[in-house]
């Protein structure tokens, strides 16, 4: 969307974050195509510069074409088209409650209307599809982010500002970044695992966009771009977060399959919880306001009223470090949750659920 987010990172990452919108794409090059993507990086990187900037050119002419304009009525964001059937992936905040939407292709002619097909905000992921989908409709070719190294060279592609099909160029910086968005002002409060960071410049417009390597493979979806906290809201160049291609494609999967996330790979605790403060009016940790029957905190003997004070050795003091901790973990795995029930202080062994 044009308008800019705050969002606060984990320790390892930065202290905070201005939500942004973003989309990449990188070119493989020289006259000889490379027998796969990995092994087209590898050729490029080892050419000159000129070699380097066709290679630039000709991912930008492979991947902007999957690379979308989304409006709504409030605002515009990027998308990336993810199947001939007109689907197309997109960050949750970008569409907001939106439920249709006018998708421009950077090929140019009218915009298509289009429809929400499900939003899943606990990973600022969203799928819309478009009613008649053109012919000749490009999907992105989306790659394994577990094979993205720091360093590989990346393009981020979108609509930055509102600069339709705009390109910028960096590396990725780092990856298992583990980042919070805030909840105001249109972000969705996420707390997202094993990000990309990358230098590749993000802007208000982007996110939804396409991070692209240079064999031409979409690694990941633009989302948020830091800020320097000693600078109030200022954006700190070169530091944006990527969703990883892994993630987008399960999510992906799952909403256009079922039109829900049954499994989004991620652990829950199937409560429901608030913060809650102590005596200085210092965060103390999450109580619980609800437990989903039959879910993981049920089984283990929690109720509404506890108060969880720790999972593991790690202390909890509000909902976002709760929701840091079960990001870091899978479902299935075992862990103890410390709590207080009318005074005493318990402990019990729960088994995580999986948040869907």
């Amino acid at each position: 969307m044009s308008s800019s987010r705050s969002t606060s990172l984990l320790p390892g990452a930065a202290a905070c974050a201005l939500l942004a919108l973003a989309a990449t794409a990188c070119s493989s090059g020289g006259a000889e195509k490379a027998s796969s993507p990995e092994a087209n990086v590898r050729e490029v990187a080892a050419s000159g510069g000129t070699d380097l900037q066709t290679a630039y050119q000709n991912t930008v002419k492979d991947v902007l074409p999957s690379v979308v304009q989304i409006t709504t009525q409030q605002d515009l964001g990027s998308g990336v088209v993810y199947d001939s059937k007109g689907d197309i992936v997109t960050n949750a905040h970008v569409i907001g409650n939106a439920k249709t939407f006018q998708v421009s292709l950077a090929t140019g002619g009218s915009p298509l209307s289009a429809k929400l097909v499900s939003s899943f905000p606990a990973n600022d992921l969203a799928v819309i599809r478009l009613t008649s989908p053109p012919k000749g409709l490009k999907p992105a070719d989306f790659g394994d982010s577990a094979k993205v190294g720091v360093g590989e060279i990346v393009l981020a592609m979108g609509n930055p500002l509102g600069l339709s099909s705009s390109v910028t160029q960096g590396i990725v910086s780092a990856t298992g970044r583990t980042v919070s968005e805030s909840g105001s002002g249109g972000g969705t409060g996420a707390t997202i695992p094993d990000m990309v960071q990358t230098s590749a410049a993000i802007n208000p417009g982007n996110s939804g966009g396409a991070l692209v390597n240079l064999g031409n493979q979409v690694i990941g979806i633009p989302t948020l771009a830091a800020t320097d906290p000693q600078f109030g809201s200022g954006a700190a160049p070169g530091i944006g977060f990527a969703i990883p291609s892994s993630t987008v494609k399960r999510i992906a999967d799952q909403i256009i399959k079922n039109g829900k996330v049954t499994d989004s790979g991620r652990a829950a605790l199937d409560v429901t919880v608030r913060g809650v403060v102590d005596q200085n009016q210092q965060p103390a940790g999450v109580a619980i306001v609800s437990v989903t029957k039959g879910g993981a905190a049920a089984k283990a003997g929690l109720r509404a009223g506890d108060v969880i004070t720790k999972v593991g050795s790690t202390q909890i003091t509000s909902v976002q470090s709760l929701t840091a901790v079960l990001a870091a973990v899978t479902p299935g795995t075992k862990v103890p949750v410390t709590y207080d029930r009318d005074g005493a202080t318990k402990t019990s062994q729960v088994t995580l659920g999986s948040l869907g």
